[in-house]
């Protein structure tokens, strides 16, 4: 569409994504790749928590995806492992920017998720270990004491647990946003029929 020209051009919604991140990490001043993901659980009630994205995949030909870590066990692994959807909304304020997504998910527990928790600091990949993510906890002596604990049985250089990896987002659906004056914003909305489909893209209203 000869219309999506300026900071919407271009024909990979991945590479877009990729570009306006990199923006943003000029100009925000904490987390820009912090997204607000949401899931359902069992009654359908939706869920939603700030999360940090890793990865913007960019495989070519309008192909790739999204992820991010977490424990499993998690609500939020739960919810996402029950019904196989999520969506997230990244927005930078500094940007006046925003982008939505909406897919289909899947682990990713091989030497990708390897490499990126080997990449923490050590008292990150111990806390992976210690945390019962999601679930009561007494207090926060206790979870020091099972962080020291975990530090002595693992010690300086621990595998990443099973129980904690990666969930790849690959969209249905992305759509760019940017403010417009008077409220009338530029939206455009890349949609397809499937993971693997061609992308159709329609400007929305504000």
């Amino acid at each position: 569409m000869s219309e999506r020209s300026g900071i919407f051009a271009g024909d990979d919604p991945f590479a877009l994504a990729q570009t306006w991140l990199a923006e943003a990490e000029t100009s925000e001043l904490n987390d820009p790749n912090a997204i607000a993901l949401s899931t359902v659980d069992a009654e359908g009630l939706p869920n939603a928590r700030m999360v940090l994205l890793k990865e913007i995949e960019c495989h070519g030909d309008g192909q790739g995806g999204f992820v991010f870590y977490t424990n499993y066990g998690s609500a939020k692994g739960q919810e996402i492992a029950a019904t196989g959807k999520a969506a997230f909304v990244m927005h930078w304020k500094s940007l006046r920017r925003q982008i939505r997504v909406r897919g289909i998910t899947e682990k990713e527990e091989g030497p990708q998720a390897d490499a990126y928790y080997a990449s923490r600091s050590l008292k990150s990949r111990l806390g992976a270990w210690a945390s019962d993510q999601s679930k009561p906890l007494s207090s926060r002596t206790s979870l020091m004491a099972d962080v020291a604990r975990i530090t002595a049985e693992k010690g300086p250089n621990p595998p990443r647990p099973e129980f904690w990896g990666g969930i790849r987002i690959t969209p249905v659906e992305i759509e760019f946003w940017a403010d417009g004056a008077f409220r009338l914003h530029d939206r455009f909305r890349w949609r397809r029929e499937g993971a693997q489909g061609a992308w159709d893209v329609q400007r929305l209203n504000p």
